[in-house]
């Protein structure tokens, strides 16, 4: 049901480009003939609409955990210019002093450095760690962001960018 090709030829000509992508179908064709078509072509997975978004990040996860050979290698120590973060014992820290962070501020700082100068967006990191984008919530993160700015701001190389629209993107000049 999309411009000039469907779904299905599309798929077909990925995967006579590249067996190995990943292909989930989201789509309104729910009829059993449809969905077994969509298998048949080489999709990993088919979802109908409506659709859960919890349910479909779980399922993105899903399939690359399985093309990719098992779990995915968490990283959980980032280097900051001279601080090292470590999330999971939620501090950041460099020669001089350990600052203990709090678990949203470590949360926030985590996806931050997950998406290093790269683009984190603002629902998505309200979902992942709030588990809502209310106005609220959004507000809340900013408070941490701004916290967050502070233990970054004796490192020169760093910078917390607002992105107007979009979200925020952690700046690291190495």
């Amino acid at each position: 049901m999309m411009p000039k090709k469907d779904g299905f030829e599309l798929a077909n000509d990925i995967r006579a480009i590249n067996k190995k992508i990943p292909i989930i179908f989201l789509t309104a064709k729910t009829l059993k003939e449809d969905v077994l078509k969509g298998f048949k072509i080489g999709a990993d997975d088919y979802i109908t609409k409506p659709f859960n978004m919890e349910e479909l990040i779980f399922r993105i996860e899903a399939v690359l955990r399985r093309i990719s050979g098992g779990g995915t290698q968490e990283v959980d120590i980032f280097k900051l210019g001279k601080f090292t973060f470590d999330s999971n014992k939620q501090t950041l820290y460099d020669d001089d002093n350990v600052k203990k962070l709090t678990t949203k501020e470590a949360e926030l700082l985590k996806l931050l450095c997950e998406n290093k100068n790269d683009i984190l967006e603002r629902n998505f990191a309200l979902k992942a760690i709030w588990k809502d984008d209310n106005y609220f919530n959004a507000r809340s993160m900013d408070v941490y962001i701004t916290k967050l700015r502070k233990h970054l701001k004796p490192e020169t190389s760093l910078e917390i960018m607002n992105i107007h629209g979009k979200g925020y993107k952690l700046i690291i000049t190495e």
